[in-house]
């Protein structure tokens, strides 16, 4: 049995240079760990970020100088080699998607993660690669509208970003908890979104979304492109503005109505939530895809060598929908 694996791997943080091609060593499941041989993973905004080490308090959890774990990638779809001898939970053989979050470790041919880590079986209607594409966007949007917004059925909802990872499960999710979801892209992305069910579309190159006479309950903005500031005119007199990406601006602003009882700035690390409760998501998530309530956007697919070139792609801002790394080469995925 061989004890190597290729890998795609992180001298340090930086530009997709960091990123070289190689063999590392095949990790070695403990008791209560599962080994994934794995099909596909991902590449969204979030992972250039982490890639980058910015902003700066990340490096609290990934490594000051360096990431901690030289194999980055967080999302994973694939087959059980491998079981712990305390493992009750899968089985080998199982096809399995699931996050390991800051631990990284899924740009490669396999990874170890605890079976009480956020993990599921792969709902059958779904290949690999679309299993893997809407992890990142929707593990990121769903705590940001069910716990942060409170979104509740008949509210409105403006979605910035709509066409990117975390807009495309967001509109959708928005939809499915019963809200009225208006969402901001580029005109080449028109159709795409509405395709997702959106109930109105803003270009933002035609028209800029602070600027209208709707007023919204949420203003989700996925891609940290606008403002609080700018935005507050069109929020509800208890309107929330919310962003996953954090700058000083918004971290100012989240400081100045923390204790405002109207309208207010919010940001959070999801990848930092306890497993239980990402779980939680993750379980609800696997449902809506076996129902087909939330599908999967997939706009280019890469293959492990290629990481940094779909990094490059990803920092362009310009996808549809999600970017997979295809691990394994097989057509079926």
């Amino acid at each position: 049995m061989t004890t190597t694996m290729n890998a795609t791997i992180t001298t340090g943080y930086g530009s997709a240079d960091v990123f070289t091609f190689g063999v590392a060593k095949k990790p070695i499941p403990g008791p209560n760990e599962i080994l994934v041989k794995i099909h596909a993973t991902s590449v969204t905004k979030a992972h250039t970020m982490m890639r980058t080490g910015y902003p700066l308090f990340g490096r609290l959890f990934m490594g000051l100088l360096k990431p901690k774990n030289p194999i980055s990638g967080t999302d994973f779809s694939g087959e059980i080699v491998s079981v712990g001898t305390d493992v009750k939970k899968f089985n080998i053989g199982e096809r399995v998607f699931g996050s390991t979050d800051i631990d990284g470790g899924t740009y490669a041919e396999y990874v170890k993660v605890s079976q009480d880590g956020v993990i599921l079986p792969i709902p059958e209607n779904l290949s690999y690669n679309q299993a893997t594409a809407i992890i990142d966007g929707a593990t990121t949007a769903m705590p940001f509208l069910k716990e942060h917004a409170g979104i509740k059925k008949g509210q409105k909802i403006l979605i910035n970003g709509a066409s990117g990872s975390i807009g495309t499960a967001a509109v959708q999710l928005a939809k499915y908890f019963g809200a009225e979801v208006t969402g901001v892209c580029s005109t080449s992305n028109v159709d795409m979104v509405k395709s997702l069910g959106v109930d109105n579309v803003i270009d933002y190159t035609k028209d800029n979304f602070t600027k209208g006479e709707e007023k919204y309950h949420v203003i989700f903005d996925t891609v940290g492109k606008s403002s609080f500031k700018d935005s507050k005119n069109v929020l509800t007199d208890d309107g929330i503005y919310m962003s996953p990406v954090l700058g000083m601006g918004l971290m100012f602003d989240m400081l100045k109505t923390s204790r405002s009882a109207g309208k207010k700035a919010v940001f959070a690390a999801t990848g930092l939530r306890d497993n239980e409760a990402k779980l939680e998501d993750f379980k609800l998530l696997k449902e809506l895809l076996e129902n087909g309530e939330i599908i999967s956007v997939i706009d280019r697919v890469y293959h492990l060598p290629q990481v940094a070139e779909a990094h490059r792609y990803v920092e362009k801002g310009h996808k549809k929908g999600n970017v997979v790394v295809n691990v394994t080469g097989e057509e079926n995925d």
